[in-house]
């Protein structure tokens, strides 16, 4: 029997960031393994590629400055299926709910080439939030051969689809990213050098597309004013590349929010190990950030990660700036709530998310037994 040929796609940080460890276990596994990266944020993806040792075998060099995400889809739709052809996967590997991950689930589907969906089974329930992200992750689990849950609830909401077939629960590729990095040598971010000894960070990024305009204008305005109240705190606010962001960042002049670029995994780790606490829009952090201890304040209406609300480790804050304000202070002044929410623990995982997933790609092509779901 010929070795499977699997084709591993990403194009953003967050994908690279929870796709590597994917690529180690799969070529530790014995399966051929090709990487291929779009680029859709070429920044951000080359300095996560670098801390993580990923060099993709193919970069379509994708990024343009100003895209939208339907400029990027017609852009991934005309470069990948000639990928396809080149590379005849057995597999195609795609993780989460980019645009990078959508276009190139339904391009392989269109040509009949097998899918496996990586983080498959999120729902916030609600189409424009987060928007586009909510229909791509549908579209990609529709589309999909294999489904990989990371969590008990993603599962039931593929069950609850109809997608009963070969969806399986592993648990969270972050966290095994997480881990893997966490065993590296320490790499602390230059702003934290300057920062009192005393000080209580507080960690944010807000980059979410259906909070543009207001809404980030009026959380920003909360940053503005928790820095005016509180002189023991500091606000670390990390500014996405993204112009709409970068434009609206520019009001955070107080001395004591600190402006900071999207800075290597290694050295954004130290910014999390540092933090308070966070207040965030990102996924990925509201399933990092319970790992290290740290409470969340979700900068959303509704987050397909409820778990960390369930677990006592976040809470849903909205955009709202007196709900903001109000819950940070609360953190800052309840120690019994800060206590409660740093040890709730992390519902997404046991950092061994990456062998399941190379263990049921090694059995779905007849390779070795079935391997355990992960007892979350």
């Amino acid at each position: 029997m010929k070795r499977p040929r699997i084709l591993a796609v990403f194009g953003t940080r967050p994908e690279l960031i929870k796709s590597a460890p994917v690529l180690r276990a799969l070529r530790a596994a014995g399966l051929k393994t090709v990487s291929c990266t779009t680029a859709q944020h070429r920044g951000l993806l080359d300095s996560a590629a670098a801390a993580l040792s990923v060099r993709p075998d193919l970069d379509l060099g994708l990024m343009r400055s100003g895209q939208t995400p339907a400029q990027v889809a017609a852009r991934v739709q005309r470069a990948f299926p000639p990928i396809l052809a080149a590379q005849k996967p057995d597999l195609v590997l795609v993780q989460g709910d980019t645009t990078t991950a959508s276009s190139c689930a339904l391009a392989s589907f269109e040509r009949r080439v097998p899918v496996a969906h990586v983080e498959a089974g999120l729902r916030s329930f609600d189409a424009r939030n987060p928007w586009p992200e909510e229909l791509n992750r549908v579209l990609i689990d529709r589309v999909s051969s294999l489904r990989f849950a990371p969590t008990s609830r993603a599962k039931a909401n593929l069950l609850r689809e109809g997608l009963e077939d070969r969806s399986f629960l592993t648990g969270n590729t972050g966290l095994d990213a997480l881990r893997w990095a966490l065993r590296r040598p320490a790499r602390q971010h230059p702003a934290l050098k300057s920062l009192p000894p005393a000080a209580r960070l507080i960690l944010c990024t807000l980059h979410r597309r259906e909070s543009f305009g207001t809404p980030l204008r009026r959380m920003l305005r909360a940053l503005l004013t928790l820095a005016d109240r509180r002189l023991d705190v500091r606000i670390a606010f990390l500014v996405h590349p993204n112009p709409d962001v970068r434009r609206a960042a520019r009001v955070l002049t107080h001395p004591r929010i600190l402006r900071i670029a999207p800075a290597p995994y290694p050295e954004f780790l130290s910014l999390l190990r540092r933090a308070e606490f966070l207040l965030t829009d990102s996924g990925g952090l509201q399933e990092e950030a319970p790992s290290l201890g740290k409470p969340v304040l979700v900068a959303r209406s509704v987050t397909e990660r409820p778990e960390l609300l369930a677990s006592g480790g976040g809470l849903l804050v909205g955009t709202d700036p007196k709900r903001i304000l109000r819950e940070a202070c609360r953190l800052l002044d309840d120690r019994r709530l800060y206590r409660r929410m740093s040890s709730a623990g992390s519902p997404f995982g046991d950092g061994r998310a990456s062998e399941r997933i190379a263990g049921f790609i090694r059995w779905h092509f007849g390779l070795g037994s079935k391997p355990r779901e992960w007892a979350s």
